[in-house]
C-alpha cells in the first residue's frame, strides 16, 4: 500500500532530472501519472518524445501506471490538454507537480529578448497555465459538491530567492513562481487545494551548466541527487500535509529549510512625509540591522 494509492499526479518537465525523480516515486507510492516532456535541451531548443516514453516504460515496468505527454507546459492549448489527458486517462486528477524549465544565463546587458522571453514563458507562465486549468477543474468539482483531493508543487529556486548574477530572467521567473504559490494558496484554499513549493538543490542538466561539477558526488551520501529532493515532493502530495499550504522549502541531501518571505528589518516613522535631507541623516536607523540577508548556496 502507497501513500497515494489511486491519485492521479502530472509531472511536467518528468523526463529527466528532478520531475523523473518525482514521477518514478510518485508511481511507487500508487500514483497514475501523466509523464509530461517536451524532450528539448536544456536551453529550451529541440523536441524528444523519448525521454517521457521512457520514464513511463519505466513505471510501467516496475508495476505501476503511467502515460506520456509531449506538449509544451507553456502554451495555453497543450496545458488545457495536458489536464484533460490526465482526466481523459485515469478518471480525475489530484496532483500537479510543475517542474519544467530551461536556462539561457547572460549578464543583463547581454541577454536579448529572446533569452528573457524564452525563461520567462517556459518557468512562469509553464507553471501558471497548469495551475490554471488544474483550479479550474478542481473548483468546477468543490461546486458541484464534490470535494477534491487536490495539490499542486511547484518549483521555485534560491536564484529567485537571493538572485544570481547572470540570471536575471531565470531569477525573476523563479521569484515569480514562489509569489504564485503564495497567491495561489491563498485563492485555493477554501476548495480545499494545497499549494507549495520547493527550491532544490540538485544535480541535473541546468545546475552542470551553471556551476560545471560542483554538485558532483564528494563522498558515500550522493547530497545532489535528485533523489534526495522527490521524498519531500511526495510528502506534500499525501494526507498527512492536507494543512501545508503557501511554503516554500529549500531541499538538497537530508536537509529541508522552510523559508519564510519578505519581513520588515527596520523602519523609521514620522508621521508626516520625510525630506530628501531627513532621510539622509535617518540612514543609519533605516539600515541598523546587519546580516539580514543569506548569500545562495550558503546555508550552512
Amino acid at each position: 500500500m502507497g501513500s497515494l494509492d489511486g491519485k492521479v499526479a502530472i509531472v511536467t518537465g518528468a523526463g529527466r532530472g528532478l520531475g523523473r525523480a518525482h514521477a518514478l516515486l510518485l508511481a511507487q507510492e500508487g500514483a497514475k501519472v501523466i509523464v509530461n516532456d517536451l524532450g528539448g535541451e536544456w536551453d529550451g531548443t529541440g523536441t524528444d518524445d523519448r525521454p517521457a516514453q521512457q520514464v513511463v516504460d519505466e513505471i510501467k515496468a516496475a508495476g505501476g501506471e503511467a502515460a506520456a505527454n509531449y506538449d509544451s507546459c507553456s502554451d495555453w492549448k497543450g496545458a488545457e490538454g495536458l489536464v484533460q489527458q490526465a482526466i481523459d486517462t485515469f478518471g480525475d486528477l489530484n496532483i500537479l507537480i510543475n517542474n519544467a524549465g530551461i536556462l539561457r544565463d547572460k549578464m543583463s546587458f547581454n541577454m536579448d529578448e529572446a533569452d528573457w522571453d524564452g525563461v520567462i514563458n517556459v518557468h512562469l507562465k509553464g507553471h501558471f497555465a497548469p495551475s490554471h486549468f488544474a483550479a479550474k477543474y478542481w473548483r468546477d468539482k468543490a461546486k458541484a459538491g464534490d470535494q477534491p483531493y487536490a495539490r499542486i508543487v511547484n518549483t521555485a529556486s534560491e536564484a529567485g530567492l537571493y538572485g544570481n548574477a547572470g540570471q536575471a530572467n531565470y531569477g525573476a521567473a523563479k521569484a515569480g513562481i514562489a509569489a504564485l504559490t503564495i497567491v495561489l494558496g491563498r485563492e485555493l484554499q477554501r476548495y480545499g487545494v494545497t499549494v507549495n513549493a520547493i527550491s532544490p538543490r540538485a544535480r541535473t542538466r541546468m545546475t552542470e551548466t551553471t556551476f560545471g561539477d560542483a554538485f558532483t558526488q564528494k563522498g558515500d551520501f550522493d547530497m545532489f541527487a535528485p533523489d534526495n529532493v522527490s521524498p519531500l515532493v511526495v510528502w506534500l502530495c499525501t494526507e498527512d500535509a492536507a494543512d501545508v499550504s503557501g511554503q516554500n522549502f529549500v531541499v538538497f541531501g537530508g536537509r529541508i529549510y522552510t523559508m519564510g518571505g519578505w519581513h520588515v528589518v527596520d523602519q523609521i516613522d514620522k508621521g508626516a512625509a520625510w525630506t530628501v535631507e531627513e532621510l539622509s541623516a535617518q540612514k543609519g536607523t533605516l539600515f541598523k540591522t546587519k546580516g539580514s540577508g543569506v548569500p545562495p548556496f550558503d546555508l550552512g
